[in-house]
């Protein structure tokens, strides 16, 4: 594993590699015409699973201190609602901006700090048990990945696709 800065991100680091990962297996051979099926009009399209997935990544960097702008933002931020009005961007382009904001925000949660981590981070919950700070908002991203995908993992086998492989690519660095 890589060296990471600040010990309270052991268990995130693994969990964003393998999030990385399970982003491109569970999407593996998915068409673009599928990517955009919606099931009896109730459920979001995977497009917008995976645009929401991104927004999170790009959300997670900002928050981090990166200032790269998500191209697709208007489409998918703070979670906004499935308009079939709007002409949604290709899975390959978000793929694309996939590969482009990963390893940044995976270069970032190696070298952040406890101190940074430690910044609040007002998110307007209001919960007792929930401290509103960096480290806080880095673990809602990374549970909402893990809801995406296995949301996409659901609409695979729906669309009538294999279950998702598990096949690693240790090679991948983020």
């Amino acid at each position: 594993m890589d060296t990471l800065k600040s010990q309270k991100l052991d268990i995130i680091i693994p969990a964003f590699r393998g999030h990385s990962q399970n982003f491109l297996m569970v999407l593996d051979g998915i068409s673009e015409e599928d990517a955009l099926q919606r099931i009896e009009g109730r459920t979001n399209h995977i497009i917008w699973m995976v645009g929401n997935f991104l927004d999170m990544r790009y959300a997670l960097g900002n928050v981090l201190g990166l200032e790269e702008k998500f191209e697709f933002k208007e489409y998918f931020s703070e979670g906004k609602a499935l308009d079939e009005s709007f002409k949604y961007p290709t899975l390959k382009q978000l793929k694309d901006s996939f590969h482009h904001i990963s390893p940044l925000v995976y270069s970032r949660l190696l070298e952040v700090s406890d101190e940074e981590l430690d910044k609040d981070f007002p998110m307007g919950m209001n919960i007792d048990f929930f401290p509103e700070n960096v480290l806080n908002f880095v673990g809602m991203c990374i549970g909402r990945e893990d809801y995406l995908s296995g949301q996409i993992g659901l609409m695979r086998r729906i669309l009538n696709y294999e279950g998702m492989k598990y096949d690693f690519d240790e090679n991948m660095k983020y």
